[in-house]
């Protein structure tokens, strides 16, 4: 099972962690920043535009929960979409704000926790979360959160990490083998923001056990090919040769059961009562 031990105190080191390196920050430079950001964020991740559905969402509600630096979020708003963002990172939504406005757009962003999401029930068409829910510590509530404030036929478009992946497994090489630790536990401890989690795509259908029509797509992170930029602990010249000679092509042939990302879409059942749905044995249609 996924980890589960939570300090007290790990929202706070998680904030503290994104407000002191926002998600993308290392691709950035010069006074074109935000156009060198979303540059290298599609091109490292080109499944995201077609995920989240960036062009089909013209006058649909969007939340957007994690903003980050704000390349989705910009886009959202630039398709038509009315589109809001929460994110626990001060640091993250001074640089998505500055990102729209920059832009000519008018954000609406909020500093939340999505464990506990500001907005009544049934309030968006959409609700949107790239690679965050994991690291918040309980990603069952952050679920529950996103499905309470979908309207009924809502679709959620989710990323959550899988386990176990190549990342994970080049984790637990460096850091877990001699230590005795799983991967999981490196994954938690090492991955981005202190508590970081993976889960199987069977404890994922698990956790989306109140949603229908979910549907689990695993694709390459950036991390598992060794594609991204080495963050700063990964400078040394074994590191620089390690990503010069690691061998994408056959991971890419014969790996992707170990994918890091797990995509997800699924559907909040129309009906109010859902065990009325599954008495009949049938599957509800849009609203």
């Amino acid at each position: 099972m996924a980890c589960t031990a939570t300090p007290p105190d790990l929202k706070t080191e998680v904030a503290k962690f994104w407000n002191a390196e926002p998600c993308g920050t290392r691709y950035v430079s010069g006074p074109s920043e935000f156009e060198a950001h979303a540059r290298a964020r599609y091109q490292l991740e080109p499944h995201i535009p077609a995920f989240a559905g960036l062009a089909l969402s013209s006058g649909l509600r969007v939340l957007e929960i994690g903003v980050g630096m704000g390349a989705d979020y910009e886009q959202w708003l630039k398709a038509g979409a009315v589109a809001t963002a929460i994110d626990l990172s001060t640091a993250s939504l001074e640089r998505a704000r500055r990102r729209c406005e920059l832009s000519g757009l008018k954000p609406d962003l909020y500093e939340a926790d999505a464990e506990h999401l500001p907005f009544p029930d049934e309030s968006f068409d959409v609700v949107y979360s790239y690679g965050v829910m994991h690291h918040s510590p309980s990603t069952e509530r952050c679920l529950e959160e996103a499905r309470r404030v979908l309207k009924r036929g809502g679709e959620a478009r989710i990323m959550l990490y899988h386990h176990a992946s190549i990342t994970g497994f080049m984790l637990w090489f460096r850091y877990g083998l001699w230590r005795g630790q799983s991967i999981r536990e490196c994954v938690y401890q090492r991955l981005e923001s202190p508590g970081t989690k993976t889960f199987t795509t069977a404890e994922t259908r698990a956790m989306m056990h109140a949603f229908e029509r979910v549907q689990i797509q695993q694709v390459f992170s950036p991390g598992d090919l060794l594609l991204n930029k080495p963050s700063p602990r990964f400078q040394g010249p074994a590191y620089r040769l390690a990503w010069k000679l690691f061998p994408r092509w056959v991971i890419r042939r014969l790996g992707k059961s170990w994918a890091l990302f797990m995509l997800i879409s699924a559907k909040k059942p129309c009906e109010t009562e859902e065990a009325a749905r599954r008495s009949r044995g049938i599957e509800s249609s849009q609203c």
